[in-house]
């Protein structure tokens, strides 16, 4: 049944009908399942040599730090996401990676991967779904800080999460738990602390969705997505395309 398989394969699964060999391979990737404590710091910035990991529970972000201090989140990462695949193909790491919540990860090597991609082309082909999917949301990103409202930007930010979350089995059209902070979320949007406060409160008193004690409520899922004019088209999860 799919409840009981793990995010990494609920979420490839989207892409590709897995076959045994696929979810036997898979399942190799769960080794080496090691914990981190809040707010360590898996990856830095620069570290050669670096190890990549699936997240199997919890929250984890990735991030750059400027010369003064300031950082930028570039993306938060949940349940069934690869944590610096790029770190383990590039000579250094290009970013830092962190953890949000407490979190269980597998390592992975260089070649764990390419192992794994010698025996089942197949998946190979889901895991680059996995990864320009991750580059779509990027794009995204980069078009609400760029060009969208505070309050559009952090109602697109909702509901991709609600979205995201869902493939894995962890979120609805109702809500899901969140644990990242108002300074998170400021980092992410490119928007003061202050201000993340404002724009939610903003967002709750119009009936829209409430965010208190690490939960997201959707009060109005349809006029919230009118607001962000929100297409999950570039998150392409509508049913696997190989089989």
């Amino acid at each position: 049944m799919l409840t009981e398989l793990s995010p990494l394969t609920r979420k490839l699964s989207a892409f590709v009908a897995l076959s045994d060999a696929d979810l036997a391979t898979l399942a190799g990737f769960d080794r080496r399942r090691r914990s981190f404590q809040p707010g360590h710091e898996m990856i830095h910035e620069g570290q050669t040599g670096s190890s990549a990991f699936v997240l199997a529970k919890g929250w984890a972000c990735s991030y750059k730090l400027l010369p003064d201090g300031e950082r930028q989140i570039v993306d938060f990462h949940i349940p069934g996401d690869f944590l610096g695949l790029r770190s383990i193909l590039f000579r250094t790491s290009d970013h830092s990676l962190e953890a949000v919540t407490r979190i269980e990860a597998s390592e992975i090597l260089a070649s764990d991967i390419l192992d794994a991609f010698a025996r089942a082309p197949r998946l190979a082909t889901a895991v680059l779904w996995a990864a320009s999917r991750d580059e779509a949301m990027v794009v995204e990103h980069l078009v609400s800080i760029g060009r969208r409202s505070a309050e559009e930007r952090m109602a697109h930010f909702l509901l991709e999460f609600a979205t995201r979350l869902a493939l894995v089995g962890l979120g609805d059209r109702t809500g899901y738990d969140c644990p990242v902070t108002q300074y998170h979320l400021a980092d992410a949007l490119g928007l003061s602390a202050v201000h993340v406060n404002r724009v939610l409160r903003h967002l709750r008193e119009e009936g829209l969705v409430t965010f208190q004690k690490g939960r997201v409520t959707f009060d109005d899922f349809g006029r919230l997505t009118t607001l962000a004019t929100f297409d999950t088209a570039y998150l392409d999860q509508n049913g696997p395309l190989l089989r």
